[in-house]
């Protein structure tokens, strides 16, 4: 009896096992109809567009720059196909409008479920970074910001791209302050040229102010040597024309004795030094003294009777009186002391 039973339970399990195997059967062949559809035919497509099957993309060789592609005339299957191969040509994420990122974007855009699309951005987020990362350090600040907004069209909150902006904006601060630096070093350098400049103005014009102080004194010393020379002139004359006058100037002839009598006579030229002040003012003048020749032809007791004008020239006649000599007057022979009074004049075109 328990064998009857039993026999008829494994009859029956066996019968309920066949439908089950069918059912799987019909989800494995599902599988495969639908893997051929959405992955091999795809590929399929891929590699004949790889291998210059697609007539409309030629084929390239590298990572280089490539023209934009128009995405909205292509296929969902020719997106695919020409983000595969600008995925082989390592354009991830550059040159706009001919990269695989853009590619996938929009095969997402026209197809928001397409997984090979969602998966590929997936997994080539990190490579787009570092390459993003890359541009930043080379300061191609709107390159770099053109795909940070990329990236963040794929996944918006990911801390990768907080960290991006950051390096971004640094770089862009960096770069600022290093432009400032450049320009607060020309602008000191523009400064520093300026002023030596001026300097070298100024240094000019000292030149040219000593070199016409120097032209004055050496005509005032000219000048002064000119003077100089016009009075020993004039003295030599007053020399020669006392000692032709001598005879005259006689008081008296041969006494008893045989001695002569005469006033005293200049040996020397009374020649006095124009005041620098009166010269500098062109003034003319002159001075009566009074003095007395000792019996040595020595000058003492000297003093102004009367000057025009008063005080100028008074020191100039009386040091030059001091200074001149005499043959002393004679009285029947021998030398006696006298008294004499003269005018000394003062004129510049003597003087000069």
């Amino acid at each position: 009896m328990d064998t009857r039973n039993s026999r008829h339970a494994r009859s029956r399990a066996r019968g309920a096992v066949k439908p089950v195997t069918i059912a799987v059967l019909a989800i494995i062949v599902g599988l495969a109809v639908l893997s051929w559809i959405f992955i091999i035919k795809p590929h399929e497509d891929l590699v004949g567009t790889d291998g210059g099957g697609h007539p409309s993309t030629p084929v390239t060789q590298g990572p280089q720059a490539a023209a934009p592609v128009n995405v909205e005339t292509l296929s969902l299957n020719d997106l695919l196909a020409e983000a595969r191969k600008a995925m082989n040509q390592q354009r991830v994420i550059s040159p706009a409008g001919n990269n695989a990122f853009e590619f996938y974007l929009k095969v997402l855009q026209k197809q928001p479920g397409n997984q090979t699309a969602a998966d590929a951005l997936r997994e080539t987020f990190p490579f787009a970074a570092s390459n993003v990362e890359q541009v930043i350090n080379q300061r191609d600040f709107n390159e770099a910001q053109r795909e940070i907004d990329l990236l963040a069209k794929v996944d918006p909150t990911n801390y990768t791209l907080t960290i991006l902006r950051s390096k971004l904006d640094a770089q862009r601060k960096t770069l600022d302050q290093e432009q400032q630096k450049q320009l607060d070093q020309q602008r000191l350098a523009d400064l520093a040229a300026q002023k030596a400049a001026s300097d070298k103005a100024a240094a000019d014009q000292a030149a040219v102010q000593k070199a016409a102080a120097d032209k004055a004194a050496a005509a005032q010393a000219a000048l002064l040597a000119q003077q100089e020379k016009a009075k020993e002139e004039e003295a030599a004359k007053e020399r020669v024309a006392s000692a032709s006058a001598a005879p005259s100037t006689n008081t008296g002839s041969a006494s008893v004795g045989g001695g002569d009598t005469r006033e005293a006579i200049p040996i020397s030229t009374i020649r006095p030094r124009y005041p620098s002040t009166a010269l500098r003012n062109s003034q003319e003048g002159w001075v009566d003294v009074q003095y007395t020749v000792n019996v040595d032809g020595s000058v003492s007791n000297i003093s102004v009777v009367s000057a025009e004008p008063r005080h100028v020239f008074d020191s100039a006649a009386v040091d030059a009186l001091r200074r001149a000599k005499f043959s002393p007057a004679l009285h029947d022979g021998a030398a006696v002391a006298s008294q004499q009074q003269k005018r000394i004049e003062f004129k510049l075109s003597s003087s000069q």
